[in-house]
């Protein structure tokens, strides 16, 4: 899919089209999808995900073909702006989707919640009904399922008929599974949250205000779950190698 026949200004990164909205207009955007039944499969794009696309194609189709790719994480922004084609700033998929829920509050949206653990998910989903009295939530669904549970899942989700849908799982089975079904599921926003409902639950805490302004959220994470390093040392990896490719960054696809 070519990143110029999006309806909004977007840089190519390894070509991933991020949009270049701030959080502001991504809300209003996706307000319309919403109120015009339009399907949009919402991915939130970090450094770990473009750096898996790069040695597998088709998690790479997965994201380059999204509805709407958002820089979730700071190193995205970073690197959009040493190639001087800057986003307007961070998008973070958690700030995304209590902004979507506080419009959803107004409205009168409806809402389905599919990941996490069947505790984790059950105590963010009462702590978001008491948070957005307005929003309708229609049900929700831990993230432990296999392939011959999908059709079950995407049919409970379709009768429900939600406005908005958050998957948090496992990257490598959230993007594509969300991409497999979205069709099916014909829910107007479905996006993945990762690790939000934790957050939500209380098992883990946000980053303090001044660790998100300087982009440092992921060294705080990594001090609340050590197990996360391995995962982490993709960051300086994906730093050196935009700054060894330079302007090759908003030309190359899954090659590199």
């Amino acid at each position: 899919m070519n990143p110029n026949t999006k309806p909004y200004p977007t840089v190519s990164l390894y070509g991933v089209p991020f949009s270049k909205m701030n959080m502001e207009e991504t809300v209003a955007y996706l307000t319309q999808a919403i109120e015009e039944r339009r399907l949009h499969r919402v991915v939130t794009g970090n450094p770990i995900m473009l750096m898996v696309g790069l040695d597998n194609p088709s998690f790479h189709h997965t994201l380059a073909t999204a509805d709407l790719v958002v820089p979730d994480g700071s190193g995205v922004v970073w690197a959009a702006r040493r190639l001087k084609q800057p986003v307007q700033e961070r998008v973070a998929g958690f700030d995304l989707m209590h902004e979507l829920l506080s419009v959803g509050d107004r409205k009168g949206w409806s809402a389905y919640l599919l990941g996490a653990s069947s505790d984790i998910i059950g105590t963010a989903y009462e702590k978001l009904r008491q948070r957005y009295p307005g929003v309708r939530f229609v049900g929700h669904r831990d993230g432990y399922f296999t392939d011959k549970d999908d059709e079950e899942v995407v049919a409970a989700i379709r009768e429900a008929r939600p406005d908005l849908l958050f998957v948090a799982r496992a990257t490598m089975n959230q993007e594509p599974w969300i991409e497999k079904y979205q069709s099916e599921l014909g829910v107007p926003v479905v996006m993945g949250v990762g690790g939000s409902f934790d957050v939500v639950a209380g098992k883990l805490k946000r980053a303090p205000a001044i660790f998100r302004k300087m982009g440092m959220e992921w060294f705080y994470r990594l001090l609340q779950q050590p197990s996360r390093f391995g995962r982490m040392l993709v960051l300086p990896k994906f730093a050196l190698k935009v700054i060894k490719d330079g302007e090759k960054v908003l030309k190359q696809s899954n090659s590199s």
